[in-house]
Parts: structure tokens; C-alpha cells; sequence
């Protein structure tokens, strides 16, 4: 039997934070999918209040085929809410749905969820997630 021994580091702490940065990004591409969840649940908890119709296809980045519908739905219903309030599902995407088909434009909650997804993704975003849940990396910058 033979005890090998390696060095890890909170991030903090790790002597090259990039390669850490960079292999997260390279293996973790579902960071911000609660997100898009959370504003699926929004959209169709909308969709109760105010009736109509509506569809959707989205994603955590920009993709060509994203899109979201709303048709035939109660405009003085949707106006009566108060997205300070959260009224949908309690989570802060109420607001933003709701805000942007108040506006008359659904593809203001893409570019929300767009700019959420790059701050998870971005050096501090990450370092967050990595000091809040105390993981740690090889020194090579790999996930312990």
C-alpha cells in the first residue's frame, strides 16, 4: 500500500484562481438552469393570472431559436400587478416577467436571464459560489 498526498486549496487561497475559474467553466454548464426553472415557473404562473395563451423555448445563453409567446391575455389584469410585489411564484424573476410584458416586450426577460447566467459565470460570480459552499481545488486547478 502506498499514501499519496496532494495539496488542495479553497479558492481563496489557490495559487493559480484562472485555472480554477477556467475548469469550472469548461465543466460545470448548468450553473445558472435553477434560473431559467425559476423563470418557466413565473412565465406560467403569468400565464394563470392573466389567461391567454403563451409559449416558450429558453436557455441559460443566447440561442437563435429562443423566443417567448404570450397571446390573448387580460391586458387590465396584467396591469393590476404590482411586480414589487412578486406576486407569481415569490422569486425576483416575477418581477422581470412581469415588467417586460407589461413593456410589450418578452425578449426583456431573455436579456435578464442572459446577464444573470454571465454573473454566475463571471470570476466573482464563481468565486462566490466556491467560498459559500467551501470547495476546494487541486493544485493543478481542478475540482476536489
Amino acid at each position: 500500500m502506498r499514501v499519496i498526498q496532494f495539496k488542495v486549496y479553497p479558492i481563496s487561497e489557490h495559487p493559480n484562481k484562472e485555472a480554477c475559474l477556467e475548469w469550472i467553466r469548461y465543466n460545470w454548464h448548468d450553473l445558472n438552469q435553477y434560473s431559467v426553472e425559476e423563470v418557466i415557473n413565473s412565465i406560467k404562473a403569468l400565464s394563470e393570472k392573466i389567461g391567454g395563451t403563451f409559449d416558450y423555448c429558453i436557455g441559460q445563453v443566447p440561442d437563435r431559436g429562443e423566443y417567448i409567446i404570450f397571446e390573448d391575455y387580460d391586458k387590465e389584469v396584467l396591469n393590476a400587478l404590482n411586480p414589487d410585489d412578486l406576486p407569481l411564484t415569490g422569486v425576483c424573476w416575477d418581477y422581470e416577467v412581469i415588467e417586460a410584458l407589461k413593456k410589450g416586450n418578452p425578449r426583456l426577460i431573455l436579456d435578464a436571464l442572459h446577464k444573470s447566467t454571465e454573473w454566475v459565470y463571471s470570476e466573482e460570480g464563481l468565486t462566490e459560489l466556491c467560498e459559500a459552499n467551501e470547495y476546494e481545488f487541486y493544485e493543478n486547478g481542478k475540482f476536489v
